[in-house]
Parts: structure tokens; sequence; C-alpha cells
């Protein structure tokens, strides 16, 4: 080969052979390997007896049995038996000798025979530089042939392999490339063992053109070529070109053996590539190295981590006797898939067996106990661990960490983390994610902020948590922040922080900033989706969640069951019922109906839309019901009027074993109210703390205050106010406001109005309500300051708006609105029902519109709202006889409630309206609301 051509040798060959190693020191100690031969050790019990006296053939002998042993008690006593038989001057003995030391990892011993040596030959220097490669110990093995090479002893082609291997442990390309240039003068480079660590040695460096190039003018490549080259491709992560040279060697004629194959099912493992690896099983079968331990433990793990656990159990079963290695394989796959209980099965038959587990086997058993929150069987693991001296290893430390906080004992976190004695930035993400996981997300920040200062730096996992905490706390600033030095590092192109950033900026309310992020994200994957879809529900925009899970289909990303929840829960609130049936249908075809999350908003999406009967469907299909579960139905029961159906629903879940949290209380309260139950309500709210264990909190007696100011029991309502043991809110507030309304008490409205103008002066329903009362009272001086109030204050009333779905569309509509392709139809179809109306006796209700104008122009302006625009599009644009589900954002007035009691009476269809406050089923000429609302 002539290597010289290559650009990256064509420094002068002097310069090549100048080898700038720093001196040698003497002796390097390392743990000793103690082990024991019995045919040695009987023989050297006939020598101490006298009945054996063996020559120096027969030591020689006696060193190489202990050598491939690696019986380093034997060989001592060898040795001295030697220097007393006084063969010590043999040296071929003596080559033995400095062998089995430099194998058993004793180089005190093998330097001081070197060194007591008056020529040391190349055997010695061999042997030497060979044991410290064998062992790793590439910086020992240099030095060693610096001082060989320095004493002017040549090289072989056995100790030119053992020093460019040592290259390639220490990554010394610059050493590496002398030590070349020394094998070219030598005439060594025809070799094909030291041409193959010479292509090993390059790619170690990450030279892959050179070692490719070399590997190319290797005359007659063996299956240990090719094996060298695929090692290093594998190693280095280039598993699909590792994979390509496989088939290149196949082609070529020569015969795969154990170790091509088994670093084949590496390279698979690492493609994550499942098809092609029971392709490298099959090799395996039939050519007959299945029964290889490296082989089979390689294909116990690439099945678990291509997700085939099955195969990678079947696989682990039919190995004779697991190793250390198959059941660490095993377990962890175990693990890595969340089957927890099966790999602590697996360690408790690993220990039955008489295998010991070490570091590996403990943290995978860490993270099964983390998976399943057992604080007991990890405090006894860690105890394990103490004994056997591990906890101090940084890797299990932070094993350690992640369980303690998963099974949610945050102080022995902490206490994990402090110990230890070097905190690097995988023990700092840890903890930081330890207290985000367990919502203390304020000591998440102060962590992050305090491992900032000390200059530890951090990774895209770090942002990810942090933006998750500052989600939590709604911090929008600190998000700003965030992003910020996502930016400055270089980490915002990474998916999981863009994915992070779009949660964080949704989660703050902020839904334009998320819209910028997911905008500029190149490709987006599931979970910005899903991020995305879920802020637009949280806040409002439902349309647009919508339309963009129209765009992530066009995309062909399947969505999963988090997706579905938060499309449900858009549907809900846009009372978008034939979407949300649809939905209930992809819930159905992509498996999804028995996740809990997906019943509960099927529940929560029925009951919103205004089907009742649907959401009970729902809720009785559900496999399991969590406390989610039931708030939603006792909840969609209440908004739907029936009370009394809630209350009984709300006892069966109490009988079940299952405690109500305080939103559950909201909706029982709720149902009390819309039913007009105020007894059941009172025992219900003032034995909530005998009866299930927490305080009357702001909503609870919101509750309270509205049904007693709708039963007309005004003072009872002021008192209540005047006993809460916190100020009242604007909740209560509005409660009593809306008290006052009923009752037209204009003193107790105008404080009312007072107190909420206080806490939430933006708010233009408090204007409206209070302009209301003195409009009933005829106080129009009144209602004249109070709209003056709001223009002075730039507060803009909040439009009445109402939505229809109709074929998949919703349908947005205001008072007056004209914007409609069928506005002409809308509007005669008002003036059609209009006339019904009148012969069958209805009065428009002029004296609830504050417009200071003429009669005629009240009756038109009650006439166009915007509920009533989209009741007479349903009409017209649905099938007789079907349901119209209208919503509006605000309180039906009650002209369009009188109004609706009258239409489906005409039109015989049920007319469904849900406004801010509940469900108005009309039907037959009544409200299922008993005009209690």
């Amino acid at each position: 080969m002539k290597l010289w051509r290559h650009h990256s040798f064509q420094k002068p060959l002097h310069q090549r052979l100048h080898l700038p190693f720093k001196p040698a020191p003497k002796l390097i100690q390392t743990v000793p390997q103690f082990s024991q031969d019995p045919h040695t050790t009987a023989i050297l019990n006939l020598i101490d007896k006298g009945n054996f006296t063996p020559t120096s053939v027969s030591y020689s002998k006696l060193l190489s049995q202990c050598c491939t042993t690696k019986s380093l008690r034997p060989g001592l006593q060898i040795h001295a038996h030697i220097t007393k038989s006084g063969l010590f001057d043999d040296p071929s003995i003596r080559n033995h000798l400095i062998n089995l030391y430099s194998k058993c990892r004793s180089f005190g011993y093998a330097r001081k025979l070197v060194d007591e040596s008056s020529e040391p030959d190349l055997v010695s220097w061999s042997a030497l530089i060979s044991g410290y490669a064998q062992n790793g110990l590439g910086g020992g093995a240099l030095m060693a042939f610096h001082e060989m090479h320095l004493l002017g002893v040549k090289c072989n082609e056995f100790t030119f392999s053992s020093v460019l291997k040592a290259c390639s442990i220490v990554k010394d390309l610059r050493i590496g490339k002398q030590v070349h240039g020394v094998v070219v003068v030598s005439g060594f480079e025809g070799d094909v063992f030291v041409a193959n660590t010479l292509v090993v040695m390059y790619a170690k460096c990450d030279e892959f053109l050179d070692s490719k190039r070399l590997f190319d003018e290797i005359p007659e490549r063996n299956v240990v070529s090719w094996n060298a080259l695929f090692s290093c491709y594998v190693q280095s992560d280039f598993c699909g070109e590792a994979v390509g040279l496989f088939y290149e060697m196949v082609l070529s004629g020569i015969k795969p053996n154990e170790f091509s194959l088994s670093s084949m099912v590496n390279a698979c493992t690492g493609l994550r590539d499942s098809s092609r690896g029971k392709i490298i099983h099959g090799y395996l079968i039939k050519l007959g190295y299945d029964w290889d331990p490296f082989s089979a433990n390689a294909l116990v793990d690439m099945y678990a981590k291509v997700g085939d656990l099955a195969d990678a159990i079947s696989v682990f079963e039919k190995i004779k006797q697991p190793d250390i290695v198959s059941w660490n394989a095993v377990i962890a796959g175990c693990v890595l898939h969340e089957h927890h209980e099966r790999a602590l099965e697996l360690l408790g038959q690993m220990k039955r067996s008489g295998i010991c587990p070490n570091i590996f086997t403990l943290s995978s058993a860490l993270k099964a106990c983390a998976g399943m929150g057992l604080k007991e069987l990890g405090r006894q693991l860690h105890s394990s661990l103490i004994k056997m001296d591990m906890e101090s290893d940084l890797f299990v430390s932070v094993g350690l960490v992640d369980m303690y906080s998963k099974c949610d004992l945050l102080e022995d976190a902490r206490m994990a983390f402090n110990l230890l004695l070097e905190k690097d930035l995988i023990a700092w993400n840890a903890i930081i994610s330890g207290y985000s996981q367990n919502g203390e997300d304020m000591e998440a920040l102060s962590l992050f902020v305090e491992m900032h200062k000390k200059g530890i730096g951090f990774n895209q996992t770090t942002l990810s948590t942090i933006l998750k905490s500052t989600a939590g706390l709604q911090v929008v600033h600190v998000c700003r922040q965030v992003h910020a030095l996502s930016v400055k590092s270089g980490f915002h192109p990474d998916i999981y922080v863009v994915n992070s950033l779009i949660d964080s900026y949704g989660k703050c309310s902020h839904v334009e900033d998320a819209v910028r992020i997911f905008e500029e994200c190149p490709i987006g994957d599931l979970v910005s989706f899903t991020s995305m879809i879920t802020a637009y529900a949280q806040y409002g925009q439902g349309e647009e969640a919508l339309k963009l899970f129209l765009e992530m289909q066009d995309m062909e990303l399947k969505p999963d069951r988090f997706v579905c929840s938060s499309l449900l829960n858009a549907c809900a609130n846009l009372s978008a019922y034939e979407q949300g049936k649809q939905l209930h249908v992809h819930i159905l075809k992509y498996g999804f109906v028995l996740d809990i999350f997906a019943g509960n908003s099927l529940v929560n999406m029925y009951a919103k839309c205004g089907s009742i009967d649907d959401a009970g469907r729902a809720f009785s299909e559900l496999t399991e019901r969590g406390i989610v579960s039931w708030s939603a139905m006792i909840g969609g029961l209440a908004q739907h009027g029936h009370g009394r159906q809630a209350l009984q629903l709300f006892n069966r879940m109490l009988k079940e074993g299952v405690s109500p949290n305080h939103i559950t209380l909201v909706s029982v309260l709720g149902a009390c109210n819309h039913a007009g139950l105020v007894t059941e309500a009172k025992l219900y709210f003032e034995s909530m703390e005998e009866l299930f264990g927490f305080k009357p909190m702001q909503e609870h007696y919101a509750c309270m205050i509205d049904m007693l100011g709708r039963a007309g029991k005004i003072n009872e309502a002021v008192e209540l106010v005047n006993k809460m043991p916190f100020e009242a809110n604007a909740s209560v507030w509005g409660a009593l406001l809306g008290a006052a309304r009923i009752h037209k008490d204009v003193e107790l409205g105008r404080h009312a109005a007072e107190m909420l103008l206080i806490l939430e002066p933006e708010k233009s329903g408090t204007h409206v309500l209070l302009a209301n009362i003195y409009a009933s009272a005829g106080k129009w001086e009144n209602v004249a300051e109070v709209r003056r109030l709001m223009r002075d204050s730039k507060v803009k009333k909040e439009p009445g708006m109402s939505w229809i779905e109709v074929k998949d569309k919703v349908y947005t509509f205001l008072v007056g609105d004209r914007s409609h392709y069928r506005s002409q139809e809308i509007y005669a179809k008002l003036d059609e029902l209009s006339d019904l109306m009148d012969k069958a006796g209805y009065v428009p209700m002029v004296e609830i519109d504050l417009h200071d104008v003429e009669q005629s122009e009240k009756e038109l302006l009650l006439y166009h709202h915007s509920e009533k625009l989209a009741v007479a599009f349903g009409l017209i644009a649905t099938p007789p006889g079907a349901p119209i589900r209208v919503k509006k954002n605000l309180r039906v007035c009650v002209d369009c409630h009188t109004v609706f009691k009258y239409i489906c009476k005409i039109v015989s269809r049920e007319i469904i309206v849900r406004d801010i406050n509940r469900f108005h089923h009309f039907k037959d000429g009544s409200c299922s609301c008993g005009d209690y609302w």
C-alpha cells in the first residue's frame, strides 16, 4: 500500500518519526486481578512438597497457563520458586512473567522486571505495551513505546498493533500519524493485522475518510478487517453506513462471523430498525451463531430498544446461562417501555439465579420504582447501593434524585442532590425537573437561577423544564426571558424547546406569541400541534383549533389522546355538536375510547353542546371514573336544569367511595341553584368541612349568594357576604349584583357595582347590569351617568354574540347582523315568525331595552338580537325536525327567552340555547329552566 499518497500523510518522514512523548513514570499502580486455576495450584503443591522439580520449559508453560486464566496469586508463587531455583536470568521466563503481570494489571511488577533487565528485548516491551493497551491504559502503552523507541528496539507487527490501539484509546491522532509513518518505514504497511489497527485508529480519531481509504487499500481484506470498520462506524453512530458496508462485505463473498453480526445488531439498534434487525437475527440463526452470548445480548438490547419487548424477552429466555449483561438488557428494556412490574419481577429472578445486580441493574430498578411510585422499595434499593458503596456514583445519585422526586419525596430528593460531591448538568436537571413535576414551580425557577449563577450551563432539557414551570406559574415575563436565553444560546430551533415555548406562551394567555413560535417552526410535530391546539381551545379560539386539526390531518400526523381531548374541549366551547361527534368517531377509530382523558372530554363536550343524553351515555361507557368524570357529569346535569338528577348522581359517587373536590361541590351547589333547591344547598354548604374536609372557597360562597338572591332572600345573601372569612372577590359581588337586578334593588346594586368596579374596572358587564337596574327603576339620568362613565373610562360594552353550527361550520351572529350570505332569508324568516307569534299572543318586552328611543325602534332592536338571528338561520339551514343548538356569550335576555318558547311550539322543534349561565331546552312552549335563570 502506498499510504504516503494520502493528503493526511504528506509531512516528510523525518517529521513523522519524531515521537514527542513525555517521560514515562516508572510504575503505574492499578488494581490487580486475582483468580485461581486448580491445575496450576495442584502442580504448585507438588513443587512445595518436593515431588516435582520443574525445568525452565515447565515454568514457562505454568506461567502461560496463569496468563490465560489471569491467575495472579499462583503466578507470584511461581515467581518465588523461579528465584529460588536460579532460573530468573532466563530471558524466556522473564518475558512470561512480564506478560503475566501486564495481563493481570500488576504493572508495578511488570515495569520492575523490564527495568531490572540489562537489555529488555522486543518480546518484553511488546508484552508490557500489549498489557497496557488491553487494559485500556493507552497513555501507559504510549510512554512504554517511547522508551522502547529511544532504546532503538525495532517493532514487529504485534507491537505496532498494540501501539496503534493505544492511540485509539487516547484518541491522539498526531501520535497515531507518527506511528503510521514508522510502520511505513519499517515495511509493515502490507501486514493485514497492522492495517486493520490503522483503520480502527483513524476511525476512532474521527478521521473516517482516511480510515476508509486505508481499508480500501488493504490487498486481502478478511472478516476481521471488515469487523474493525463496522464496529468503528457503529460506535460513532454511523449506523446506516455500517449496514451498507456489511452488505458490501457479503456481496464480496466474505462470510460474516458472530462479531460481524453482533455489530450489525447494534447498528439496527442505533437505527431503531426492527425489520432489518430481524434479518440479521435470521443470519445469526442460519450461520449457527445464535448461541453466541455477545450476539444474544445484542439482540435482547436491540428488540427492547426498537419497541419489540416480546421478542426481547423471547430471545432472553432462550439464553442458557444469561450473564449480567443479558439481565441488564432485558430489565432496562422493560423499564424503557414502562413495564415496571415485569422489570422488578426479573430483578427478583436474577437474584435467585445467583447473579448479583450491578450499578446498571439497580439504576433500572430505581426507574421502575419511580414509574410505579414504590417509595419503600426505592428506599431498600438505596440501602443496597450504600452497602455496595455505589451511592456516591453520579449516575446512581441522579437516579436516586429522580426516584425520590417521582415518589413525591422531595425532601429526600433534595438530600440526595445535596450529598453529591460534584453536581453536573444532569444532576441539576433531575432536581429541577423533580420540583417542576411536583408543582413546586417557584423552587424550580430558583434552582435554575442558582445553577445559572454557578456557571453550570444548561441544555434543551433544562429550558423545557423551566418553561413548564413558567406555564404553571403563568409568569409571561419569565417565559420571555427564557425565550431570549434559548435564542442567545442557540437552542431555540430545538423542537423540544419550541414545543415548550408554544405551551408556555399559550398557558400564559399570550396566544399570539404562541402562534408566532408555531409558525416560525420549520417542521411541526405532533407535540407542537397539540400545544397550539390546546392554547387555542383554552382561550376561546376553538375555530382556529379545529382549522389546525385539519392542517394536521393534511400532514398525515396521527392524533393522540391529548389532541383529541383538546379538540373536544374546543367543540365544547363552541357548542359544535356535529364536529364533536366526528371527533368521537376519531377516538373510536384510534382506540382512545378507553382513555380516561378522552372519555372525560367526551362527557364534557356532549354536556356543553346541549346533548345531556349523549353525555350520559359517554359517562356510562367509561371503564374508569375519576373525580373529573363525576364532576363533568354532575356539572352537565346541573347546567341542563336537572338539579335533582345531579344530586342523585353525587350521592351515588359518594357511595362508590369517590371523594369530591371543591369543583365537584361547586357543581353540586350549582345544581341546587338551577333547580331552586335552597334547603339542600344550605345543608351541603354548611356541612362541607365536616363531611368532605375542606372549607368553602370563594366559588362556593358565590353559588350560595347567587341562589339566595334568586330566591328573594336578599338579606340572607348580604349577611353571608358580611360573614365571609376573607375579602369577597368579583364572583361574589357579581352574584350580589345579579340578585339586585332580579329584585330591582337599586341601593344594593349600586354598592355591589362599586365593589366590582374597584376589582374589575375594565369589565363592561358591571356597567351594563347597573344600567339595567337603573332603567328598570326608571332612573334614566343614572343610566346616562353610567354610560358617560363607560365612555370616560374607555370601557366598551361586550357585544352580544351567538354561534350556531351547520354542516361542520360554525356561524357567528351579532345584534342586527346583515353580513351573512343568507341574511335576506334570515330576516324574512324572522318576519314570518313575528306574524305567527303576534297571533299567538306574544308582546315584545321593550322595558328591558335601555336605549332612549321610540317603542317601535325598541321592538326592532329587540327582534334583531344575535340569538334570534342564529335560531332563524338554524330554521332555514337545518333539516325539518332537527334540534337547533345555539350558544350565546352573555345571559339570554328575557324577551329572547319568551320568543323561543313561542317559536319552538310554532315550528315543532327543540331549541337548545347555551348562555353564560346554563342551558335552556325550549320544547312544546316551555323551557327546561322553568323560567328560573
